[in-house]
């Protein structure tokens, strides 16, 4: 499950990941711009830009020269800062950033993994996130098919992905250009 939020008070870009659902499941919220919250939240809607985006750009490049996503995966975390690798195919692994990761994924529909220890680590129970087990936070799944392992993150469907673009548009309609003022000196 995936989901891009704003949150309050502090007015951040959030990508939400979770784990295997359940009573035990937990969530792993990665702060990332709004540029790039922007991004996932287009190819979770199955947004179609007129003109590729980066992102399209990047993964019709390794279409055209024969590589493959095969996973991207979420794999640490040193002072505040994740990491990400996105596996090609032929064991190609490339360094990222988790938001320039998963928005690849999403639009080459490839699986997006995390550590476990790194979940339970950084993340926190679904529960203390507002999320009962099972149900959805505004959110939708990464990976487009089901059965791909214990860390598989179901499908996207319709609702979820209306939701995700009710969301994303009530953000938009409410953001205020101060909202991204990260100058400290006030």
């Amino acid at each position: 499950m995936l989901g891009v939020r704003l949150s309050i008070p502090s007015n951040e870009v959030v990508v939400v990941l979770a784990g295997p659902g359940g009573a035990d499941a937990w969530v792993l919220p990665i702060v990332i711009g709004p540029r790039e919250g922007a991004a996932i939240a287009a190819a979770q809607a199955g947004m179609v830009p007129p003109r590729p985006q980066t992102h399209d750009l990047l993964v019709t490049i390794m279409e055209t020269l024969g590589a493959d996503v095969v996973e991207v995966r979420i794999t640490g975390m040193d002072e505040g800062i994740y990491y990400a690798e996105i596996e090609l195919s032929g064991g190609h692994v490339v360094d990222a950033r988790p938001s320039d990761a998963i928005a690849i994924a999403l639009r080459a529909e490839a699986p997006v993994l995390c550590d476990e220890d790194l979940l339970r680590e950084a993340g926190l129970p679904a529960s203390q996130a507002g999320l009962e087990a099972g149900e959805q936070w505004g959110t939708s799944a990464l990976s487009p098919a089901e059965g791909e392992g214990p860390e598989d993150l179901g499908a996207v469907d319709d609702e979820m992905r209306a939701r995700m673009v009710e969301d994303f548009r009530s953000f938009l309609d409410e953001v205020e250009p101060e909202d991204f003022n990260t100058d400290d000196a006030e």
